[in-house]
C-alpha cells in the first residue's frame, strides 16, 4: 500500500535528504538535477512560489519524489518542477519496478493542487515523468523541448575512437600552442570546490564579458552554485579540472559524473590565452576521463553550440509534457 503526502514546508524537504538520497540512488532515470545537494539548493535560493513537493511513501520507505512548486501568474498557477532553468534535466523519482503505481499516485496529489497548468520541461528520454497519467487527466501536450548534444564513447581511448579527426587535429594543436606559452598542468580540484568556484566565477565572468556576463553574473545564482557545488563534491558527483599555464589558471571546467554517464555543465577561459584554447584543452581531459571512469556517453548538456557537434555530438532531445484544466476544476 502507498500513501503520499504534499510537502509544503522548506525544513521540511530538507529533512528529507537522507531517505531522497536513497531514492535517488535506486532511480533509474535519475540525473545529478534530480538529487538533494542540486534542488535542495535551488529552493533554499530561490523559493519563486509556494512549495508543493508529493512524496510517496510504502511504509517508511520513500518511493516517489516529485519537488513541485506552485506559482502565481494572472493566467492562473502553474504547477512547475523544482530547478527548473538551472536544470538541463528535470524528472520525477520512482522506486524501480513500481514506477506506474507512483506516478498514477503523484498525478492524484497533483490533482488536489489548485492550478491551471501542470508543466514538465526537460524531461529527458525514458523520464519517469512521461509516464504520468491519471482517468481525470487528458493526455497532456508533448512536444520536443530542448536538444542535448551527447558523445557516445566507446571504450578507453574516447578521444581516438569517438573524437573526428578534425577536431583531434585542434587538439593537437591546441597542446602545442599552449606548451609555447609556457609549462601547460590540468589539475583535478573537485576535493577543493571553494577554491576552484572562485576560479570559475572569475575565468566564466571573463569568458562571457561583453556577451551576456554569462550565468554566474546573477548575485543568486552565483550562491545557489556555490552551495551546490559544494554538496555534490561531498557526494563524489563532481568533476572539476582548472587548466594553469606556468602560474596562470587559464581555463576552469566543471561537470559531472554519475553511472555511466558524464555531464558537462559549465566553465570558462581567460580570453588572452584564446589561441591556446583552453577550453578545448579541458573537454579533450574531460572526455578521456569519463571514458576511464567508465562513462558510455559524454553529454554537452542543454543547446546547440556549434562547438559540441565538432567533438561528434548528436542531438538527443527532452520533451515538455503540459496539462491544462479550468479553475473549476
Amino acid at each position: 500500500m502507498l500513501r503520499s503526502e504534499i510537502i509544503d514546508d522548506a525544513a521540511a524537504l530538507e529533512a528529507l535528504a537522507p531517505r531522497w538520497w536513497e531514492l535517488w540512488a535506486h532511480s533509474r532515470t535519475a540525473t545529478p538535477f534530480q538529487c538533494p545537494a542540486w534542488l535542495v539548493p535551488w529552493w533554499r535560493t530561490f523559493a519563486p512560489g509556494e512549495l508543493a513537493t508529493i512524496a510517496v511513501w510504502r511504509g517508511d520507505d520513500l518511493v516517489g519524489l516529485a519537488p513541485f512548486y506552485l506559482e502565481h501568474t494572472p493566467s492562473g498557477p502553474r504547477l512547475l518542477p523544482v530547478g527548473i532553468s538551472l536544470s538541463d534535466y528535470l524528472d520525477v523519482l520512482c522506486f524501480p519496478g513500481i514506477e506506474a503505481t507512483v506516478a498514477a499516485e503523484i498525478a492524484d496529489q497533483a490533482l488536489a493542487i489548485n492550478w491551471s497548468q501542470w508543466i514538465l520541461p526537460d524531461l529527458p528520454a525514458g523520464a519517469a515523468g512521461l509516464t504520468i497519467t491519471h482517468p481525470a487527466l487528458e493526455a497532456g501536450q508533448l512536444v520536443d523541448h530542448a536538444a542535448c548534444p551527447v558523445l557516445s564513447i566507446i571504450g578507453a581511448d574516447a578521444l581516438a575512437v569517438c573524437v573526428p579527426a578534425r577536431r583531434r587535429r585542434q587538439l593537437r594543436r591546441a597542446h602545442r600552442a599552449a606548451g609555447r606559452r609556457g609549462c601547460v598542468s590540468v589539475m583535478p580540484v573537485q576535493d577543493s570546490p571553494k577554491a576552484f568556484f572562485e576560479h570559475l566565477i572569475r575565468l566564466h565572468g571573463a569568458r562571457w564579458a561583453g556577451h551576456g556576463d554569462g550565468v554566474l553574473a546573477d548575485p543568486a545564482a552565483e550562491e545557489f552554485h556555490r552551495q551546490a557545488l559544494a554538496l555534490l563534491a561531498a557526494q563524489g558527483l563532481v568533476r572539476c579540472w582548472l587548466v594553469a599555464i606556468d602560474d596562470a589558471v587559464v581555463g576552469a571546467y566543471y561537470g559531472f559524473h554519475h553511472r555511466h554517464r558524464a555531464y558537462a555543465y559549465l566553465g570558462g577561459f581567460d580570453p588572452a590565452y584564446a589561441e591556446e584554447s583552453p577550453g578545448a584543452i579541458l573537454i579533450g581531459h574531460a572526455i578521456s576521463e569519463a571514458a576511464r571512469e567508465g562513462a558510455r556517453e559524454f553529454d554537452f548538456l542543454r543547446g546547440q553550440e556549434t562547438y559540441k557537434y565538432g567533438w561528434g555530438a548528436v542531438d538527443q532531445w527532452t520533451m515538455r509534457k503540459v496539462w491544462t484544466r479550468s479553475m473549476a476544476q
